[in-house]
């Protein structure tokens, strides 16, 4: 495993080589002509059917191995944001010199064929990406996607920082101003990852914690925080007199008495000002906190045209090793953030310190295609290794110029093929976590959530390992982990199946260690029972050839059991063609997994005698008459399976059992089939039937599976070798139940009682208590306690069911939230501009009369209709699941209601995890409610709300910190661009088009 992250760390430290030596060579040309390939324009003609310029022809061909995206696996193109103009001197020196790292591209792909996309993003704002692409604009005709903006390149970029952002809320902000200034916070909150920790005060002549709860302290810029203070932002307005000098010593203090703390990043500090004016500068306050040292950097953004103030902001700006820059309007607010990470990357440039960063899983939505592709074929979780490119020209040392950050990505399934599933047994599992405790890969994250179509979770990338091993109370788990260690640990785990509707109860064992190189440590996750006893067998390559080749044979895609991402003429097979060629000894470059096959080989031999009486069963057409079974199967420790129909493909009443888009019946990377789990988990011998469960709220399947596993000895601690089941039509399964319910062993044969009698009502219920067979067919799928809660209670009661309560911290529920019609929304361009318009004009007016509008003519923008939206958000819900007591094969009861007495009777059905219920019907016992499943939503009171935004979980910070040069040159501290003439000549039409509305 660690072999696998170093090769991609080795890629990526080649391109940083490439880039450095390329851009030493170069020497800026204004005046350079330079026609790239634009990844927007490429391929595209004019109404002449000419190339358009930057749009020369590219050749593309769909390629397997990049989800058949069409690309160019020979040269990389450039992606230029929309708002930057393409053929700006600075983008085309920058792309020229970058070319060179084509070569480097192609090499490093012909070295590790598993690398996917590699790419080089510029400080300047272009993105060379390998392979070339055609990147499609939104349906807004927009590419909005800015590398800088990527957790990626500024967590390779700069280093961990503890920020303090200033929000001046005094009267002058009111109307646009303020807007602005909420979405400058906006977008400096996007630039804090994980490893950062922040808080947000708005001041006038008091200080107004946007978050009261976290008064004097910091949080960790987590997404959830982050999107926790936007939704605060909103309920800032101006007014009042500013007092700077207050928010400077409280946002002082905060920092030193944070950092006394021992929490937080210990690195880079930062205040982010963000007004209209300062009266002063304020050095008395910065001499008191600041100076000499300067440890902490004062980032100042002058919001508005107005030029007054700008000289007391640039001073504490680079009195204090900071930047200032001005904001006019919403247009400018992104790229005039990007400047303080320069700044804060100066002194990782001048240490020359190339750190080599990895990221979070994130799922890539970078091209609308791919993302339509991750829609279509399921999500690919993704981290990316990143290292920073800096400047090696003499003259540029102290200013310490950030070149840009290469990179490249890894599917976090290559990681678990590092770990061979038939090794970790039936419910064993690898998992992985990052230096913060949050989740890279585990079988039980969930990114999506289905509303219509699948969508991705606000805050899945920053899922706990404490919310998913959730047993783990004191986080002994995690804790060891995240430090780092190597060891052992242990603990009951309830674990849901079957869409969260079953559970099985089991002991666990954790075995965890770090992944050198990497802020990762890994966990493996073995179930006491399995995974400790293997079964090993011998048989020739011949005898297993032979029966591998059996058409109904076939093996999980998602095992390697040959590694088919080493050489491009490889990358088409499947793993079962991959050993054949392999066995066969016509593909020597094939690397295979030889304990593996070996088994493989072994169980397609003592499996193959099953097909012969499969097909026996389907000559004999007395045995099936009815077509009543309509698939048989047999799935092995292996991965291997064979399936049999009894019926015609197209006539199969479920056609999605067993093929690749029924992830929780097939072998996966991290599970074997549902049907093999839960028969695990049976007496051996004894088979477990199931409806199985759809992905809405109502149940209501037409087919039940049937399934036992097959164990070499009649004992708990024999290994599972394999397990074999039936599906079979839900009707064909309730007539043969009837029709044994009414046999009867007295000598006449007829029963004394019969489910036929209107006085009972009879039940087939399964070990969780859903019901398979009712005289209501509409009951079928249902709980058994939402249909007769009496009985059921009665049943926990007694010990027969116990409930077992679980918790879901990845839920998503309903909740009514306030939206605006009003012309506020920062994501309406169009409301945006004209806010922007009027602005202007309101300043206009007050020049020319000394008198305030602005009330007045914002009255439209600040003003919001409000309604309420059902939205879906991130919760946390309690639920319960319920399981049968193995010891109890009969027992009956009686129940007192309000004005009868229920009688009823249960029975379990030999061999099975069935239970028979005959349940008096003519007493209602309405009075009893029925037991739901149904998930409560955890609601926590404002004061706890706040300990859990309090409570910060053991984390480890980054063990690089760069945060002060002693020759860094703090007087590249930005300017006060005056407003253009030319920019009112452009509005100039559009103001009488508003003036005429």
């Amino acid at each position: 495993m660690e072999e696998m992250f170093h090769k991609k760390s080795e890629a990526v430290r080649r391109l940083v080589e490439a880039a450095e030596e390329a851009h030493l060579k170069h020497e800026f040309d204004a005046d350079l002509q330079y026609e790239y390939f634009n990844a927007v324009l490429i391929n595209e003609r004019d109404k002449d059917g000419n190339f358009l310029e930057l749009g020369k022809e590219f050749i593309l061909a769909p390629n397997d191995h990049f989800n058949n995206l069409p690309v160019n696996i020979s040269l990389s193109d450039v992606q230029v944001p929309t708002n930057m103009y393409n053929k700006d001197p600075a983008i085309v020196n920058g792309v020229y010199w970058s070319e060179s790292l084509n070569k480097v591209f192609v090499d490093n792909f012909d070295r590790d064929p598993s690398l996917i996309w590699q790419y080089f993003g510029s400080a300047k704002g272009f993105f060379r990406q390998y392979p070339g692409i055609k990147w499609e604009p939104d349906e807004n005709g927009v590419i909005a996607f800015d590398c800088r903006n990527r957790k990626w390149y500024i967590q390779a970029a700069t280093s961990p920082k503890d920020v303090v952002i200033l929000v001046d809320v005094s009267g002058s902000m009111k109307g646009l101003r303020l807007t602005i200034a909420k979405q400058t916070v906006s977008s400096i909150l996007d630039t804090l990852g994980d490893d950062d920790f922040f808080n947000i005060i708005a001041y006038n002549e008091e200080l107004h914690y946007v978050e009261p709860c976290l008064n004097g302290t910091l949080v960790q810029a987590d997404r959830t925080n982050k999107e926790h203070f936007r939704e605060h932002l909103d309920k800032l307005f101006a007014k009042g007199i500013g007092m700077l000098d207050i928010a400077l010593n409280e946002a002082f203090n905060i920092l030193s008495d944070f950092n006394h703390t021992g929490q937080g990043s210990i690195c880079i500090q930062a205040i982010m000002l963000i007004t209209d004016g300062a009266v002063d500068t304020y050095d008395t306050i910065f001499a008191k906190y600041n100076w000499p040292d300067r440890k902490v950097r004062i980032f100042t953004y002058l919001i508005g045209r107005e030029a007054a103030f700008a000289d007391n902001l640039k001073w504490m700006a680079c009195a204090n090793k900071g930047f200032f820059t001005q904001i006019s309007t919403l247009a400018d607010v992104q790229e005039n953030v990007m400047e303080y990470l320069h700044v804060l990357s100066r002194p990782k440039v001048i240490d020359q310190e190339h750190d080599v960063v990895w990221t979070e899983a994130y799922i890539d939505s970078t091209l609308p295609q791919a993302q339509k592709l991750a829609d279509d074929q399921g999500l690919v979780l993704m981290t990316t290794v990143a290292m920073p490119v800096f400047s090696k020209q003499n003259e540029t040392r102290s200013k310490g110029i950030l070149l840009g950050v290469v990179g490249t990505d890894v599917p976090v399934k290559e990681l678990l093929k590092t770990i061979p599933k038939y090794k970790l047994g039936i419910h064993g599992y690898a998992f992985a976590i990052t230096n913060n405790g949050y989740i890279l890969t585990h079988p039980e994250l969930r990114p999506l959530y289905e509303e219509g179509k699948k969508r991705r979770k606000p805050n899945y990338s920053s899922v706990d390992l404490s919310e998913v091993e959730w047993e783990d109370r004191d986080d002994v788990l995690r804790n060891a982990m995240v430090n780092r260690k190597t060891g052992k640990f242990s603990m009951e785990v309830k674990k849901t199946v079957d869409k969260g509707k079953r559970v099985l109860v089991m002991t666990n064992d954790y075995y965890y260690t770090d992944i050198k190189g990497t802020p990762f440590s890994l966990g493996v996750a073995l179930s006491r029972g399995h995974g400790k006893y293997f079964f090993r067998g011998n048989v020739t390559i011949e005898e297993g050839l032979h029966d591998l080749e059996h058409p109904d044979v076939s093996l999980a895609d998602e095992w390697s059991y040959c590694n088919t991402d080493l050489h491009p003429e490889h990358r088409h097979l499947s793993q079962l063609e991959a050993i054949k060629l392999y066995l066969k000894g016509k593909e020597p470059l094939l690397q295979c997994d030889k304990e593996l096959i070996q088994e493989v080989l072994f169980d397609a031999v003592v499996s193959a005698p099953i097909e012969a009486y499969w097909t026996s069963l389907a000559l004999n057409k007395s045995e099936n008459s009815d077509k009543g079974v309509e698939v048989a199967f047999l799935g092995t420790r292996t991965g291997l399976s064979r399936i049999n129909l009894f019926v015609g493909a197209e006539q199969l009443t479920n056609q999605d059992f067993l093929k690749a888009g029924d992830k929780e019946n097939i072998f996966n990377a991290d599970h074997f089939p549902l049907w093999y789990r839960r028969a695990a988990e049976q007496i051996p011998g004894s088979f477990v039937y199931s409806i199985p469960f759809s992905t809405g709220t109502v149940n209501k399947s037409n087919v039940v599976t049937a399934s036992t596993s097959i164990q070499l000895l009649d004992e708990r601690k024999s290994p599972v070798v394999a397990a074999v089941g039936i599906q079979m039509k839900l009707e064909f399964f309730q007539r043969k139940f009837w029709t044994a319910s009414r046999q009867c062993a007295s000598l006449d044969g007829k029963c004394s009682i019969s489910c036929d009698d209107e006085t009972v009502n009879c039940y087939l219920i399964d070990n969780n208590g859903f019901i398979l067979v009712s005289e209501d067919y509409t009951q079928t799928g249902d709980f058994f306690g939402e249909v007769e809660g009496a009985v059921m209670n009665k049943l926990l009661t007694m010990g027969s069911f116990k409930r077992i309560t679980l918790y879901d911290y990845q839920a998503m529920c309903r909740a009514n939230k306030e939206s605006s019609d009003g012309a506020y929304g920062l994501l309406d361009p169009y409301n945006a501009f004209l806010a922007a318009v009027k602005w202007i004009m309101t300043e206009l007016v007050l020049f020319l009369v000394e008198f305030n509008l602005c009330s007045w003519w914002h009255s439209d923008i600040t003003a919001k209709a409000q309604k309420l939206k059902q939205t879906l958000e991130p919760c946390d819900t309690e639920y319960p699941a319920f399981v049968s007591e193995r010891t109890i094969k009969e027992t009956s009861g009686n129940i007192a209601c309000e004005d009868c007495s229920k009688s009823f009777v249960i029975q379990q059905i030999p061999s099975s995890n069935l239970f028979m219920v005959v349940v008096d019907s003519s007493c209602l016992c309405e009075s009893i409610a029925p037991i739901t499943m149904a998930p409560i939503e955890i609601r926590y009171i404002e004061s706890l709300k706040c300990e859990r935004l309090k409570a910060q979980k053991i984390r480890r910070r980054p063990e690089s910190c760069h945060g002060f040069h002693p020759e860094e040159n703090a007087r590249e501290c930005g300017g006060a661009p005056g407003i253009q003439a030319k920019m009112v000549l452009i509005l100039f039409p559009l103001l009488l088009m508003l003036f005429s509305r």
